[in-house]
């Protein structure tokens, strides 16, 4: 009990350290991409980008496919040491998605419904190309990630890669809660 206190009274202190008197003082804000994630999705991990994966377990479904307000989660590679995350803004195809994300193109910034693509050998969502900024379109590199983590409890006993039992219909409401929450966040003016 103790410890949940704790992590909701840290939450919220972060939050109130984050917010922005306007949209002039959010662009001199440098944002990592984890503490932006979570605000922006709702899910309350902490920590490296890449070890969100598995800090999920028993907490959130992971999956991999993608949903509208998940959490895509990069691997940690040797150009990325700590992993990467990015949330689904929106699914544009089997194999396409946007993300809005922080310290990517830019270090320290926004950027708001950029495109991911999943370029795995199997559709499984487990490589990916991302929009890059300085090349207006998608990157040349092609980048590991684990799946996606999904806003909403894990079901008791549910599988560790699996959408964890979850209804399609429980996950598009907590993308759904997620997408208000957001539109009501101070963090709106960022992405807005």
């Amino acid at each position: 009990m103790f410890k949940r206190t704790k992590i909701a009274l840290c939450s919220v202190a972060l939050a109130m350290a984050s917010v922005v008197a306007s949209p002039a003082d959010a662009a001199g804000s440098f944002w990592q991409c984890a503490p932006f994630a979570r605000m922006f999705s709702g899910i309350q991990l902490f920590g490296a980008a890449a070890s969100w994966w598995n800090q999920a377990v028993g907490k959130y479904s992971r999956g991999e496919t993608p949903k509208e307000g998940a959490v895509l989660v990069f691997k940690s590679i040797g150009s990325m040491r700590s992993g990467h995350v990015a949330t689904v803004s929106q699914v544009v195809s089997d194999r396409v998605i946007k993300v809005t994300h922080a310290n990517w193109s830019t270090p320290g910034k926004v950027e708001n419904d950029v495109e991911v693509m999943d370029v795995s050998a199997k559709n499984d969502w487990s490589k990916v190309r991302v929009w890059f900024k300085s090349l207006g379109g998608l990157g040349t590199s092609s980048y590991p990630v684990y799946g996606f983590i999904y806003n909403g409890k894990a079901a008791k006993g549910a599988s560790v890669t699996a959408d964890a039992g979850s209804s399609a219909d429980a996950i598009v409401k907590a993308a759904a809660d997620a997408k208000a929450a957001r539109a009501k966040s101070p963090l709106a003016a960022l992405v807005g």
